[in-house]
């Protein structure tokens, strides 16, 4: 591909994304009003490392229950990340937090238009910025995502394997990038990686710029990923404590993994031979296994059911078994729970 011909190729993208552009509940029409940057904000934070299918329904829940940035600052933590369980990733929501609260108290309620003001912010990093800032503010940004990295490295043909083939990436993402139409041009190219230049069986004769593409011929080998190493094994115990139809529920630390969650109450993960919060009859339930970023855990589950709320050296709540889907329990716990329910 020359030079002189990446208007082109932007200019097809952009007809096919005004054509066929996905309908979210948080974007604009193609050429439209911009959307409202509280809305893109939302999204994108949720949308990291998240699917869009999956995002849809915890958009709808946010954007009613605090429909503007000033109403999520002032929201109480616990709420917010009741709401946010089963999303993963709860530093997005702590950071989500300070966010709203730092733009709504600091800067009269309204977003910084440039990158660099946008990553200023908590939880906003290069992508996050760029996205808002092309997306709800029309500034030329160079945004790019896993789905845009799956386009360029197949449009040209990037043999280099991720992640060190992100500069180069970034590189062709910017030669594309058009001044005026960024966000538009920013959303076609991540509706083409979702829906034709698709991870596996790509509909490259559905693809506006098949014809230009280097890599089309052997698509599913880009892009070109490093070998990755194997996750490192954790082991720990949870323990089930049942008193009269409710369990034992704690406030993790807000600072850590899962920080500010309502959980079982837990060991360190340090091993799976730690004791339990107090002696009693206690009955190995089995075991659940969850997969974070950088570990993948097994906890033990141990349960005792009590005839009387015994005492703790933590602080506990006690909450109804028959409710707990409301607790909203991290999925790593959610497990625990329905393993404990059944035994």
């Amino acid at each position: 591909m020359r030079v002189e011909t990446m208007p082109l190729v932007t200019n097809k993208i952009l007809a096919h994304y005004d054509a066929n552009a996905r309908i979210l509940p948080w974007r604009s029409p193609p050429g439209g009003t911009r959307p409202d940057p509280y809305h893109v904000w939302l999204s994108e934070v949720m949308l990291q490392q998240t699917t869009v299918a999956a995002v849809k329904a915890y958009f709808a829940t946010f954007t009613q229950r605090w429909p503007t940035c000033a109403d999520l600052a002032h929201a109480e933590d616990a709420d917010v990340m009741a709401a946010w369980a089963g999303l993963g990733y709860y530093a997005r929501a702590r950071n989500l937090l300070a966010c709203a609260r730092q733009v709504t108290q600091g800067l009269d309620g309204q977003f910084p238009e440039t990158e660099d003001g946008l990553r200023a912010l908590p939880g906003i990093g290069p992508y996050t910025a760029a996205a808002i800032s092309a997306i709800a503010f029309g500034r030329r940004a160079v945004v790019v995502d896993g789905n845009v990295e799956r386009v360029i490295a197949r449009l040209f043909a990037v043999k280099t394997a991720l992640p060190a083939a992100k500069p180069e990436i970034y590189g062709w993402m910017d030669s594309l990038t058009p001044q005026d139409r960024a966000g538009d041009f920013a959303q076609a190219m991540m509706d083409l990686g979702a829906t034709i230049c698709t991870p596996k069986r790509p509909l490259c004769h559905l693809c506006p710029v098949a014809e230009d593409c280097w890599g089309r011929s052997e698509a599913e080998a880009y892009p070109v990923k490093a070998a990755k190493l194997p996750k490192p094994e954790r082991l720990g115990r949870v323990w089930w404590i049942e008193v009269e139809g409710h369990v034992a529920l704690i406030r993790r630390p807000a600072k850590g993994l899962l920080g500010g969650m309502r959980a079982l109450p837990s060991c360190d993960w340090a091993g799976d031979d730690a004791p339990p919060p107090f002696a009693g009859d206690w009955q190995p339930l089995g075991a659940v296994t969850h997969v974070f970023t950088h570990f993948r855990l097994t906890l033990q589950i141990l349960a005792l059911r009590l005839p009387k709320q015994p005492t703790f050296v933590f602080d506990v709540e006690w909450w109804p078994i028959d409710r707990l889907h409301e607790a909203g329990l991290p999925t790593l716990f959610t497990k625990a729970a329905m393993v404990a329910c059944q035994g």
